[in-house]
């Protein structure tokens, strides 16, 4: 056992005096033989004071590509590791493990079997730096629960805040933990450029007002009150003053050390991604080996393209239509502490998610026009949708594209809905979220065969059966008293989408911000006759513990996985329902059974022990077995853990990303280039998310990363 491993990370103890201490005890182990390798593969073993250091993280990266190239994996029992298949190139390698300060960097070259020397952490303060954000951000102290009683409520606490679990979910994935990466090292301290600021609470004010994102960040703020500053500046002055986290991370075991992850650099230092796609969805085949797509987002109207077997990064820019508004604001607020007073974004195709279809083509959502839709959406229209519910503007004005790589080919698709997240169902419908009052959609084989915008798209408002005759009836408003004779209209606009293999229904996770806690899933029951039909809607709120629903995925089964805020993953299986799922009776709260939470690893908050302090954004469903965990194994994104947590066999994998640090992802998808190459054939892609690259570690410079995370079976395969 090396002595690292004795200690445990962080200990209260000095690692140099118990290694004093110790010396006369302590028999150094010989080193073990080095591992097996091919030619394209760097091999070794990481040696300490006390012998072989096992669950350590070891990281090739090179800059002689034409991306930035980073490799990671993690050494076995023996310390041995294998970086497998590097391209022709030289290397800088080195290992970073909890306990441990950052070995010295060796230069090798594919082919060749180095020596890593680990060195144990000088002081707890040292071993911290390696730790996932997530325990640095347990130590702020939230505000507890008797705090927000009606009664007794504290100062600076906004009446909007209703209870502890809405200040958490604004705090964590609904609001800060939504764009940031909340525990980082340039989150937990305060700009150098604030720092002549009269307090730390006025200078988190500064650094959160500042930027083009300023308006909207100080307005999240303005919704918990006051108080949250005092939180935020009391967390980063503590820290500043040398407290770390109360608990510890174990290094990685079983699974968890035989990941290969391995990264590229693209798009540029100033803007960011969203997200990427590498393939369909329903057919994780399709662009095999092939180039990834990113999203842009507010930050700009191009898509970085990633070619991860030449390690090429390009650019296409998109065509915007005239008129076009600009889609970040073009305001800076206040100078940014990094880039001054620089409008960096300048989005008018507010790119946020895409998707490929069977044919390689991307399909985007897409800004084609402001958010006043023209007559064809609006009362006195013929269209099937407009005649059912009219609908004057589509707020935020995003809609679709599609660019055919094949051909260079790129065409917007006006919608009358908005567009958030796309998915396809198994009849070739693109199904939107982020419709505000209506859930929308486009037939894309109607689409490719008449080019028809209009007539190959619908939309639907969410109403529920609520006087249970099974079909959609004239239907009150949602603020009008209830009619026991007709039904209700929800305004619930999905964030997620899901079609759900199963039977074909389609589901949305629904938001849950101030105005609409807990948040919910909602079943709707599309009908054969789209546009026309009248679908109806079940609605279906997350019970306690739970709460704070983000993304969400469906499983090939129909079970419904979603994030949440109170740091969960949630699982919702209408098959478990036990009552009526609609009429009178079917108010959102009858179908607790349906519901199980499983708790995401990581610590808590001090005084709220029911769930973890991660914040996950986002959950993916593996339905194809694309990282080979498993069919249907759910994979929620570990926003504070540098990576994923695969849900399997009922215990969390967690697959981290330990350099650079930072590392903060908002979707993903898995891809299988090669069902016959094993685990080398197949892994999932995701993107850093993060808003601010410069966040990462090493700060100004840092790039978006394309990130591929695949599983071998064991620590040397090769």
């Amino acid at each position: 056992m090396s002595v690292s491993r004795w200690l445990g990370i962080g200990g209260a103890v000095s690692t140099l005096v118990l290694l004093g201490a110790l010396a006369p005890r302590l028999m150094a182990q010989p080193a073990p033989a080095a591992p097996a390798i091919d030619a394209d593969d760097i091999g070794g073993v990481l040696t300490g004071p006390s012998g072989p250091e096992a669950g350590v993280w070891v990281v090739a990266e090179t800059r002689e590509l034409g991306t930035r190239l980073i490799k990671v994996v993690v050494t076995d029992d023996s310390g041995r590791f294998v970086i497998p298949d590097l391209p022709a190139a030289s290397y800088r390698v080195f290992a970073r493990g909890y306990g441990l300060a950052d070995s010295a960097t060796v230069a090798a070259r594919p082919g060749q079997v180095i020596r890593l020397t680990a060195q144990a952490a000088a002081s707890p303060a040292e071993a911290a730096k390696a730790y996932p954000a997530a325990y640095w951000f347990s130590m702020l102290k939230v505000p507890p629960k008797a705090a927000f009683a009606a009664d007794a409520r504290a100062p600076g606490l906004s009446p909007r805040v209703a209870n502890q679990d809405v200040w958490l979910t604004v705090v964590k994935n609904g609001g800060c933990v939504g764009c940031h990466q909340m525990g980082n090292l340039a989150t937990r301290t305060l700009p150098p450029a604030f720092h002549d600021l009269p307090s730390s609470e006025i200078a988190w004010n500064r650094r959160i007002i500042s930027g083009q994102a300023g308006g909207d960040m100080i307005a999240r703020v303005n919704v918990l009150g006051p108080l949250s500053l005092r939180t935020f500046a009391d967390w980063s002055d503590r820290i500043a003053k040398g407290e770390l986290p109360a608990s510890r991370p174990e290094r990685p075991q079983g699974i968890e050390r035989n990941i290969v992850v391995t990264a590229n650099d693209w798009l540029d230092e100033q803007h960011y991604l969203h997200d990427l796609i590498s393939t369909d969805k329903r057919n994780p085949t399709v662009n095999a080996y092939g180039p990834l797509y990113g999203a842009t987002e507010l930050s700009s109207s191009t898509m970085p393209i990633l070619d991860p077997v030449k390690n090429v990064a390009t650019l296409y820019n998109y065509p915007i239509v005239p008129g076009t508004p600009l889609a970040p604001s073009p305001t800076v607020v206040q100078p940014s502490a990094y880039w001054g007073a620089q409008a960096i974004w300048d989005s008018r195709s507010n790119v946020h998610n895409q998707m490929l279809d069977q044919h390689g083509r991307v399909w985007s959502t897409f800004a084609t026009r402001g958010p006043e839709n023209p007559a064809e959406c609006k009362v006195g229209s013929t269209h099937p949708s407009a005649v059912a519910f009219p609908n004057p503007r589509a707020e935020p004005a995003r809609h679709l594209a599609v660019y055919d790589p094949k051909t260079a080919k790129f065409a917007p698709i006006p919608t009358c809905y908005a567009t958030h997240h796309l998915q396809f169902d198994k009849n070739d419908v693109l199904w939107t979220s982020g419709g505000g009052p209506v859930l929308g959609w486009l037939d894309m084989k109607k689409f490719d065969q008449t080019g028809d915008a209009m007539a190959s798209q619908g939309w639907t408002p969410i109403v529920l059966d609520t006087n249970g005759n099974g079909k959609r009836d004239t239907f009150v408003e949602p603020k009008d008293p209830a009619d026991p004779t007709k039904d209700r209209r929800v305004d619930m606009p999905f964030y997620a989408i899901m079609p759900n293999p199963a039977d074909g229904s389609i589901w949305g996770a629904v938001y849950a911000y101030p105005n609409n806690y807990p948040g919910q899933v909602v079943r709707v029951e599309p009908g054969a006759n789209l546009p026309g039909a009248a679908p109806l809607a079940e609605v279906y709120n997350v019970p306690s513990p739970g709460f704070g629903v983000r993304g969400g995925d469906i499983d090939s089964k129909g079970v419904v996985w979603v994030s949440l805020a109170s740091g969960h993953l949630g699982a919702f299986d209408r098959r478990k329902c036990k009552g009526p799922l609609n009429g009178p009776k079917a108010t959102g709260d009858h179908c607790p059974e349906g519901w199980s939470f499983h708790r995401l690893p990581g610590p808590s908050f001090d005084g709220v022990p029911d769930g973890s302090v991660e914040a996950s954004y986002y959950t993916w469903v593996d339905q194809h077995n694309t990282l080979g965990l498993g069919a249907d194994v759910p994979i929620v994104t570990g926003n504070l853990f540098d990576g994923f947590h695969a849900l399997v066999n009922g215990k969390f994998v967690t697959l981290r990303l330990p350099y650079p640090l930072g590392f903060y992802a908002k979707g993903l998808d898995g891809r299988i280039d090669d069902a016959r190459a094993g685990w080398k054939g197949r892994g999932i892609w995701s993107s850093s998310g993060d808003r601010v690259p410069w966040h990462m570690e090493g700060g100004k410079g840092n790039k978006p990363l394309a990130v591929h995370f695949q599983v071998r079976p064991d620590p040397l395969a090769h």
